[in-house]
């Protein structure tokens, strides 16, 4: 057991006793396939995992915990909290031969030192895929959480990661398989969408084939438990499935005094 690494808007740590109260005991095989965090993989740390997901820059970051821990954390430890280096390294994407220059360490150490030193720990890019969250203000942030990075690795040893979407990153799940979904959640109002984690936008059209596919895991006898927004519309899509309103604290507002309570669903099949 162990926590994430990297701070994840709408991560589910606070919500793990509710995820796990309705987990089954027994599984085949794990499948995550929109990892974030990945709260509940690393508490739970399956024996047999398949996490993935479509923003590139998390799938490298994830495989170099695994795969170069030490040289992630030499690398950390050369960054900066200023914000004239926090805005220079931000806006390397913006230069694709820079960007590129980069190697898949200096790529996974640069993730980290954005999600640690920017607002909120968020990470949003715009349409062209260029990260743009601000210049975050800490007191003294944590860039390199040593233990934290080594513990991380050690639980993904064996753990298959792949940059995919959900469809081909689950087209093997069978009977006797374990899903767990979290994906961009529909926003709750037209200024409250923070779904942006990968160039493209996580819609409707894509909630309603998400609902669709998870029709198909069900036929296919895989047990799955989905998280999302308590809206009508979700709510309408996962019809003839178990669901339960939850209640979770959500970060987004700068200001502490107007963070409050949000209603989240859990939706699965057994």
């Amino acid at each position: 057991m162990t926590k994430p690494f990297l701070k994840w808007a709408g991560g589910k740590r606070q919500l793990l006793p509710e995820i796990l109260a309705l987990m089954p005991a027994g599984f085949d095989r794990y499948f995550e396939p929109f990892i974030g965090g990945g709260a509940l993989f690393f508490h739970t740390q399956p024996k047999q995992a398949f996490i993935s997901d479509v923003n590139e820059e998390l799938i490298n970051c994830y495989q170099i915990v695994r795969d170069k821990p030490h040289e992630l954390i030499s690398s950390l430890h050369q960054h900066r909290y200023e914000a004239e280096y926090y805005y220079d390294l931000r806006d390397i994407d913006r230069d694709g031969v820079a960007f590129a220059a980069l190697d898949d360490v200096e790529r996974a150490s640069r993730l980290i030192y954005l999600n640690r030193t920017g607002f909120n720990g968020m990470y949003r890019v715009n349409k062209k895929g260029h990260f743009n969250v601000p210049f975050g203000r800490y007191v003294n942030p944590k860039i390199v959480n040593e233990p934290l990075i080594l513990e991380a690795s050690q639980a993904l040893q064996d753990t298959h990661i792949r940059l995919a979407p959900y469809e081909e990153s689950l087209s093997k799940a069978q009977s006797g398989d374990f899903v767990y979904l979290d994906p961009p959640y529909m926003p709750v109002s037209k200024t409250a969408s923070f779904t942006s984690y990968a160039k493209d936008d996580f819609g409707f059209d894509k909630q309603e084939a998400l609902a669709d596919f998870c029709r198909f895991l069900d036929k296919k006898q895989v047990r799955f438990i989905a998280s999302n927004a308590y809206l009508l519309p979700i709510i309408e899509l996962y019809q003839g499935f178990q669901q339960k309103e939850i209640q979770a604290r959500r970060a987004i507002n700068s200001r502490a005094d107007k963070r409050h309570s949000v209603s989240e669903i859990l939706i699965w099949n057994f």
